[in-house]
């Protein structure tokens, strides 16, 4: 009964046929639990129940099935643990429950689904929630040939008993909780092909023994802690055709017995320590598509044998120390699509031919030392869509030949030696949407033909030559965010078509020019605008009244030009800066008030007198003070200084208490007996939170440092950015900071109590889940929504989280949100240019982070986006995401909404269920691949704040990609 549309739950009377040998009801949508009586056929052979919808509890007697060969029960929505009867089925060969919600650990009877005759060949258990260790009895199943255990909650380490499962040929471990050392006893395993441990936090190093897996086809030990060289007998694996052992801590050279894996199509060594040159042995690799050792410490030259790799397709070689030229030989590599080498020391001679890559999208070559002039022939790559140069010594001229390239969307030539006009020819790149030429010496006149770029949305021209007048044409770029035009030589007035580019969000800058004339009223048309620079001109007249109106503005510059008349009425100029306008007035800082008075000069010599007066005696006061403070501060610190260590506790720093200092250091140390793991409600990665009660009746939540074997703080920085964020924001949905204690042998935080935890660990729960309703859970997404642009928008300066997640998400006994976590916050610095190192929970992180450390308000609405996807689906969306921006994925073109809610709650009606698309659309915009098409964080929370629309289509019809094109 297969492959039909069989609904209802599965009848007990089915226990009647007890002569039943095979039982075939998968691809149905039969619902409810198995009934107990299946336990009653008793010379059942093949029991197949998967894809359906069946719920609760495997029944116990299912040890009665002593026949059974094969048990498919995968890709249901059963719960509960595996029943340790389960041993009883000692002739079954093939055991498939993966796809389900089932939770419990593993049980140790597993080991006896084997006889003389017959063994267990299949084991899958991936996609579930089991957790505690891998029982070691797992080595008992001799003949097994596949194990599947991902993504699972598995602690615990790998037993050295899986050594005996020599006939395994696929073992999944990937995506659990597994810790401890790779067991030596796997170089048993001579049959396998496919290996996958990655996404766990398994540490020492890789064993030599793995060398001896010659059939090993896929090797995937990415995103855990191992350390340690790579074993040079990994040269043995000559099967190998994809190899991932990225995001750990792994040291040493690169092995030049890599070059002996000639099957190798990918190899990723990225986010590691690795040291010393690229082997020239890498040459062999005809196969490599796709070469990734990026964030390393190589050093040494780009081997000239990688062009031999003809079928390299992505090469990311970014962020070591590399140097010397590019090697002419990569114009053999003519498949390369994209090609990341930023972050080196190459130096090299841009005006030789690099050859031409017809396939090429993207290449960055920034922040090397590359010099010589660009050569007219990268026109000739017309697939382009990014070219990145910046930070280099190239001089000589743009080529007017670049305007061939008609799919380049990201143009940055900036922080060179470049010279002469920009070419008009560049009004041709009509896919442009980032074209940053600044930090150059181009000169001449800004083209007019640029306002034919009407998908240009970052403008970046700063820090050059260019004189002129401002392109009236500028109006037709009606997509642009940010416009930067400072440190030039331009001239002329600001021309008021600027104040039609509605879009205008982020940044106008025209600082530092010769610009004349007066302020446009039309300005107040950038109603979004959130900064204004236009110091350090000859702008004259007053400032229109109308730009108050300006509500997003959260920093203004008008210094240094000739303006006069009265501020207008805002807070943005309020807290502005309008230094050098000796005509201006207003309640600024610098400025006098618009209704003060002159001062009377009369009488110089009178008023001089009586200045000295005054002041001799307030410095005959003043320093006899400082005669007795200074005596008394010496014999205090003698005094302290005999205490010694009996009171050394005592010198804690304690700051921003909301109890005016009553709460001590022993409070909190008595409060938590000093720290014991029975008061720990949770752990991160720089520290543990433990539950306080303290005297004043009131119960926090104390985070405490890690420390270091030597005592000291694992980090310190990780400290001071969470002090200066919190006491930076005041929000109900952010977490309060009550105080903190700052010391050399114990470093601490103290904040509100949230009384329900982490949204992760209530949507892990059935329980917890089902009580978080359509309304909570659009609450949720709200009060982040809110809490995000709150910090993005109204702190000055803007504060970026850059670790949202639904581990850092906590929910009050209310189900409100606060936003926690702010050990990675970053203040934006205007001045600054906001780069770090890389943070943030994998899953969340925004993709340009891959290849830029830049932090932006950008990261943030990402991460934002993947956590409203996570509460409406009750899951993270996982590859979801990849499937829906993939124009080409037949997943995301045909995926309906209701196919991604949250299955354990009745779907959405009415209201609420505008209220979730709503939410659903939202999300899907945050998470678009391009950082500057994202929505800002205050357009997200003003939506939510105002009336839901409703959605015209029926709930069961309406397709994720129709929410992508509701316009938010």
């Amino acid at each position: 009964m297969s492959d039909n549309i069989l609904t209802g739950s599965i009848p007990s009377t089915i226990g009647n046929l007890t002569n039943l040998v095979t039982l075939y009801l998968h691809i149905n949508n039969l619902s409810g639990p198995i009934p107990e009586e299946i336990g009653y056929l008793k010379n059942m052979a093949d029991l197949g129940m998967s894809d359906n919808i069946l719920t609760g509890s495997i029944p116990s007697t299912i040890r009665n099935l002593t026949n059974l060969v094969t048990l498919n029960l995968y890709n249901n929505k059963l719960s509960g643990s595996i029943p340790k009867e389960i041993g009883y089925l000692k002739h079954i060969v093939e055991l498939d429950m993966s796809d389900n919600i089932l939770t419990g650990s593993i049980p140790s009877t597993i080991g006896n689904l084997t006889n003389h005759l017959t063994n267990l060949v299949t084991l899958n258990l991936y996609n579930n929630k089991l957790s505690g260790p891998i029982p070691k009895e797992i080595g008992n199943l001799k003949n097994m040939v596949e194990l599947g255990m991902y993504p699972n909650i598995l602690t615990g380490s790998i037993p050295s008993a899986i050594g005996n499962v020599t006939n395994l040929v696929t073992l999944y471990l990937n995506n659990n909780n597994l810790s401890g050392p790779i067991p030596e006893e796997i170089g048993y395993l001579k049959n396998m092909a496919d290996l996958e441990m990655s996404d766990n936090i398994l540490t020492g190093s890789i064993p030599s023994a793995i060398g001896n897996l010659t059939n090993l086809v896929t090797l995937y030990l990415h995103s855990n802690k191992l350390s340690g060289p790579i074993p040079k007998e990994i040269g043995n694996l000559k099967n190998m055709a994809d190899l991932k052992i990225t995001d750990n801590i792994l040291a040493g050279s690169i092995p030049s017995t890599l070059g002996n894996l000639t099957n190798l199509v990918t190899l990723q060594l990225y986010n590691n320590n690795l040291s010393g040159p690229i082997p020239e042995e890498i040459g062999n690799l005809k196969n490599m598509a796709d070469l990734e050792m990026s964030y390393n410490h190589l050093n040494g030259a780009i081997p000239a044998s990688l062009g031999d790799l003809k079928k390299l397709a992505f090469l990311t070689l970014s962020h070591n120390q590399l140097s010397g030229p590019i090697p002419k030989s990569w114009s053999n590599c003519t498949y390369l699509t994209s090609v990341y080498i930023q972050g080196n020391q190459l130096s090299g001679n841009m005006s030789e031919d690099f050859g031409v890559c017809p396939n090429l999208t993207y290449i960055n070559l920034s922040h090397n030392y590359l010099f010589g002039e660009l050569s007219p022939t990268w026109a000739k790559c017309k697939s382009l869509t990014s070219l990145k140069f910046s930070g280099n010594l190239i001089s000589g001229k743009i080529p007017p030949e670049f305007g061939q390239l008609i799919q380049l969307a990201l143009f940055d030539l900036s922080s060179n030696l470049l010279v002469g006009e920009i070419p008009k020819e560049l009004g041709s790149l009509t896919a442009l949407y980032n074209m940053s030429l600044n930090g150059n010496q181009l000169s001449g006149r800004i083209p007019s033909e640029m306002g034919k770029l009407s998908n240009l949305e970052i403008v970046d021209l700063s820090a050059n030559k260019l004189s002129g007048s401002i392109p009236e044409q500028l109006e037709d770029c009606s997509k642009l965010h940010s416009l930067n035009l400072s440190r030039n030589h331009l001239n002329g007035s600001i021309p008021f078509q600027i104040g039609n580019l509605a879009e205008l969000q982020i940044m106008l800058d025209l600082s530092f020019n010769m610009l004349t004339g007066e302020i446009s009223p039309q300005l107040q048309k950038l109603h979004m605008l959130e900064i204004l620079n236009l110091s350090h001109n000859k702008l004259s007249g007053s400032i229109p009244s109308s730009l108050e109106n300006m509500l997003s503005l959260t920093s203004i510059d008008l210094s240094y030009n000739n303006l006069v008349g009265s501020l207008p009425n805002s807070k943005a100029f309020q807290q502005g800066t309008f230094l050098g306008n000796k005509g201006l007035c207003g309640k600024a800082q610098g400025l006098q008030p618009c209704n003060s008075k002159p001062i009377n000069n009369g009488e110089p010599k009178k008023r001089h007198n009586v200045i000295i007066l005054i002041i001799l005696p307030l410095l005959s006061t003043l320093f006899l003070l400082l005669l007795v403070f200074g005596i008394s501060s010496f014999f205090w610190v003698r005094t302290r200084n005999a205490e010694g260590q009996r009171n050394e506790r005592n010198k804690d720093l304690f700051s921003i208490w909301n109890w005016d200092g009553c709460i001590s250091y022993e409070d909190i140390i008595e409060a938590t007996k000093d720290f014991d793991d029975r008061y720990c409600i949770g752990e991160g990665g720089y520290g543990r939170v433990y539950k306080a009660y303290l005297p004043t009746g009131q119960t926090v939540a104390v985070k405490q440092l890690h420390k270091l074997e030597d005592g000291e703080q694992i980090d310190q920085r990780s400290f001071r950015n969470e002090v200066r964020a919190l006491t930076e924001i005041r929000h109900r949905n952010v977490v309060k900071l009550y105080g903190f204690c700052s010391h050399r042998r114990c470093m601490f935080l103290i904040y509100e109590y949230i009384e329900r935890g982490n949204l992760a660990n209530i949507l892990s729960s059935d329980e917890g889940a089902m009580e978080l309703d359509w309304v909570k859970r659009v609450n949720i997404i709200k009060a982040v929504a809110h809490s995000l642009s709150y910090m993005h928008h109204d702190c000055d300066p803007p504060i970026v989280h850059r670790d949202i997640s639904s581990k850092n998400v906590l929910l009050d006994s209310e189900f409100e949100a606060h936003v926690s976590d702010f050990g990675t916050a970053r203040i934006l610095m205007p001045d600054s240019s906001n780069w770090t190192e890389f943070a943030g929970t994998r899953g969340y992180v925004a993709p340009e982070l891959a290849y830029t450390m830049r932090v932006t308000e950008k990261c943030d609405v990402y991460s934002f986006g993947v956590l409203a996807l996570e509460v409406i689906m009750g899951r993270h969306p996982g590859d979801i995401i990849s499937s829906l921006l993939t124009s080409s994925s037949e997943v995301g073109q045909n995926l309906r909404v209701k196919d991604v809610l949250d299955p354990r709650l009745p779907n959405p009606e009415d209201q609420v269920g505008n209220e979730v698309f709503l939410a659903v659309s939202m999300a899907l915009a945050c998470i678009n691949a391009n950082p500057q098409t994202r929505p800002p964080m205050q357009h997200i929370s003003g939506k939510f704040s105002a009336r839901t629309p409703s959605f015209p289509k029926p709930f069961h019809t309406i397709e994720m990609s129709q929410l992508m094109e509701f316009q938010v």
